[in-house]
């Protein structure tokens, strides 16, 4: 299930990241924060400062610096209060002024005739930017469901698959009483980050706990400390655990890749069949250690293709430890 996000409230954005953007509202508390960031960027207001409004994106958070606050200061007051009168007309949702500007007397009264929440933060203007991009990025992600577990397992995000009763939450227990991590039982939320990476988290709620069948809900942080439950991992391999049959043919070499696709990205993708007397928590562990090895560009399955033609060749097997 995808969703897309057509905007966040200045409350909400203010809220969420004020604290880690450093940011002070200046205007009356409440005043504006309902208007909508409908864009996910931020912008430098740098021609619609002259009057310039044709190509302005206004649905942005407008940010003023050092450039901004000094070319406004040559203006006179009367120019300055009617040019941020004319930009407010295009719905801009909030101002923020960097470096710990003072916002001047005629701008604080135009805001308050308008409902345009003003803010400041002592950061330089291109850090400020480049951090709340970071943040605005994360809000406008396309945003996925999984029916999934996620895990953190020797750095290497794994997604869970597999039918209600396979046994997706015993595998994690398993994992995480090996020193592994959770990020999400059962119900994992997947967010498209700069349209190529894939994160993972779980929904506030749940965070740290999971379902075991048999025994209920469990703490997950309570019972194996905080180290076993992290907030959020990049996915890099999908796992789907299935239920065994004597009609099932197992991938036997690990030559072909295959791959699963969530929000348009193609993640490696492996089947596993649970079936008696298989370990299928080391067997997970396994697969993802295989997957950060081809990460770092060693294949374990083409190095031993590779000494096997070699070898029938009669040619010297190369040696993967000295690929570059």
């Amino acid at each position: 299930m995808k969703k897309d996000v057509h905007g966040i409230t200045v409350g909400q954005f203010f809220a969420t990241y004020g604290e880690k953007l450093q940011m002070e509202l200046l205007t009356r508390s409440g005043m504006g924060l309902y208007r909508l960031i409908k864009e996910g960027s931020i912008n430098r207001p740098a021609l619609a400062l002259t009057g310039f409004l044709k190509y302005f994106a206004n649905k942005r958070i407008q940010v003023l610096g050092a450039a901004e606050m000094t070319y406004l200061k040559s203006l006179s007051p009367e120019r300055s209060a009617f040019i941020l009168r004319e930009m407010a007309r295009k719905h801009i949702p909030c101002l923020v002024l960097t470096r710990n500007y003072h916002p001047p007397l005629w701008m604080l009264e135009v805001a308050a005739q308008i409902g345009l929440p003003i803010f400041r933060t002592p950061m330089i203007t291109m850090k400020y930017v480049n951090m709340a991009t970071l943040c605005i990025d994360n809000e406008f992600a396309p945003t996925g469901i999984e029916h999934a577990t996620t895990l953190d397992i020797k750095g290497v995000g794994v997604l869970l698959r597999g039918s209600s009763g396979i046994g997706k939450s015993e595998c994690a227990l398993a994992l995480i009483q090996r020193g592994h991590s959770l990020v999400a039982d059962d119900l994992t939320v997947v967010k498209l980050l700069d349209e190529r990476e894939l994160m993972a988290t779980s929904r506030p709620l749940n965070r740290g706990w999971m379902e075991c069948r048999g025994i209920g809900i469990i703490n997950i942080t309570e019972m194996f400390g905080i180290k076993s439950v992290r907030h959020q991992k990049r996915i890099d391999l999908v796992i789907t655990l299935q239920e065994w049959t004597p009609e099932v043919q197992e991938e036997r070499t690990g030559l072909e890749q295959a791959y699963y696709t969530i929000l348009g990205v193609k993640i490696p993708y492996i089947e596993l069949y649970v079936r008696p007397g298989r370990d299928m928590a080391r067997l997970v562990e396994v697969a993802a250690l295989v997957q950060a090895l081809k990460t770092i560009g060693h294949d374990p399955a083409k190095d031993f293709n590779d000494r096997l033609i070699a070898h029938m060749t009669g040619q010297t097997p190369p040696n993967p430890l000295l690929k570059n």
